[in-house]
C-alpha cells in the first residue's frame, strides 16, 4: 500500500474516530464502556502501519475535545491521547512483527490493548497527581477494564474480523 492510500485511510479512521462517539448518543458513562474511539484507531495502525495509527491515536481524542468538548480535555482527553497513540503504534508493530496467521492478529490485538491500558494508567496517575487527586490501583482495574468490558469485547470479535477480511478480499492490503 502506497503512503496516498495510507493517508487516505488514516483520514478516514480518524473521521470515523471523530463520529463514532455519536453512536453512544453522547452519553459519556455508556461511551466510556464501548470505547468506540479505539476500533478506528486500532484498525488503522493494523491495515495503515504503526505510524500511522500512531498519528491518529494521537489526534482523535484531542480533537474531539478541542471541537465537542467531549472527551473533556483534562485529564480524559490528554490521558487518552497517550492510550490511543499506543494502540495504533502496538497495533501496526506486533501485526508487521508477528507471523501473518489469524491466531497473531489476536495476539497483537490483546499486547496493544493491554499496553495501551497501562499507558493510559500511567498518563492518569501522573495527571491526577498533578492535579492534587489520587489514582489508585482500584481506580485503575475499574477504569481500565471492569467498566470497560463490553468495548473489549466489542473490540476482540469485530476488530480481527474486519483485518481478516481486508487481508483476503485484497482491496485493501493490510500491511505486510
Amino acid at each position: 500500500m502506497n503512503k496516498t492510500n495510507k493517508l487516505v485511510l488514516s483520514a478516514m479512521f480518524l473521521a470515523l474516530a471523530y463520529i463514532m462517539p455519536f453512536l453512544t448518543g453522547q452519553i459519556p458513562e455508556f461511551g466510556s464502556m464501548l470505547c468506540p474511539l479505539h476500533i478506528p484507531v486500532l484498525i488503522c495502525g493494523f491495515l495503515c502501519g504503526w505510524k500511522w495509527g500512531l498519528l491518529v491515536g494521537f489526534t482523535a481524542p484531542l480533537i474531539r475535545s478541542l471541537t465537542l468538548g467531549m472527551p473533556p480535555l483534562f485529564p480524559t482527553a490528554i490521558c487518552m491521547t497517550f492510550e490511543l497513540a499506543v494502540y495504533g503504534m502496538v497495533a501496526g508493530l506486533m501485526y508487521k512483527i508477528l507471523p501473518k496467521k489469524n491466531v497473531f492478529i489476536y495476539c497483537s490485538l490483546l499486547i496493544a490493548m493491554i499496553a495501551g491500558r497501562i499507558v493510559w494508567g500511567i498518563a492518569m496517575l501522573i495527571s491526577m497527581g498533578l492535579d492534587g487527586g489520587k489514582f489508585t490501583f482500584t481506580a485503575f482495574i475499574a477504569g481500565a477494564f471492569t467498566n470497560a468490558l463490553p468495548g473489549i469485547a466489542i473490540q476482540i470479535v469485530v476488530i480481527p474480523i474486519i483485518v481478516i477480511l481486508c487481508d483476503k478480499s485484497k482491496i485493501l492490503k493490510a500491511k505486510k
